[in-house]
């Protein structure tokens, strides 16, 4: 009896270690250009000429979040060069883990002016791809036309049936820099899971093998 009461404890603490959030990602963007090494991946498929990527935060037009003035990452309407061309700017994650209890949460914010800004939140589940197709799942968007503030969202992958791996993306999207446009900033990205992480099943695991190997003996 002993020994199934303390089996049946060590499974109850399996459970409240697992339920709480796990951490994947988490990046406040102190050093944009830093990206590309911790897996962060960009695709500008802007109007032709092609203008610059997501860059640094500019203090001067906003401040960050959190941190140093400009620790926040930036798009804007210079994504195309052409005068009166469409933006389609992607930002990345790293490839992460994934499953349905993932949360997506971070900070956006706008310049406005009167110009309308536009981010799309996309989902991949087809592993480190960066082709923009694999990302179908539109699983929120924001959009502005004002200086907003900075806005806290957060979205929940309740669409991913089973565990994998996949990258999320922020899609800047203008229809023509004409006449929208101007410029939007991410800041204080994380991703969480409830899912237990294999380890802690494993020493819940070990705990009971124990227990059952110490009762064969003493018997």
């Amino acid at each position: 009896m002993t020994i199934r009461r303390t089996a049946a404890g060590l499974a109850l603490c399996a459970l409240a270690l697992g339920a709480q959030a796990n951490t994947v990602l988490s990046e406040s963007f102190d050093n944009v250009a830093a990206l590309p090494a911790s897996g962060w991946a960009q695709v500008n498929l802007s109007a032709a000429p092609v203008g610059q990527p997501w860059f640094q935060g500019n203090a001067g037009i906003f401040p960050a979040a959190s941190g140093a003035p400009s620790a926040y990452v930036a798009a804007n309407f210079l994504s195309t060069s052409s005068a009166a061309g469409a933006v389609s700017n992607w930002l990345m994650t790293p490839e992460i883990s994934l499953d349905s209890s993932s949360v997506l949460s971070f900070l956006i914010r706008t310049a406005g002016d009167g110009f309308l800004d536009k981010v799309e939140v996309r989902l991949s589940t087809s592993g480190a791809s960066t082709n923009v197709a694999d990302f179908s799942s539109v699983i929120g968007s924001f959009q502005a036309s004002t200086d907003t503030g900075w806005v806290g969202l957060s979205y929940t992958l309740g669409s991913v049936a089973l565990p994998t791996t996949g990258r999320l993306a922020f899609h800047y999207i203008v229809d023509s820099v004409a006449t929208a446009g101007n410029y939007v900033g991410i800041d204080d990205v994380a991703v969480t899971s409830a899912i237990p992480e294999p380890g802690t099943w494993l020493l819940m695991g070990m705990g009971v093998a124990g227990l059952l190997l110490r009762r064969r003996v003493t018997v």
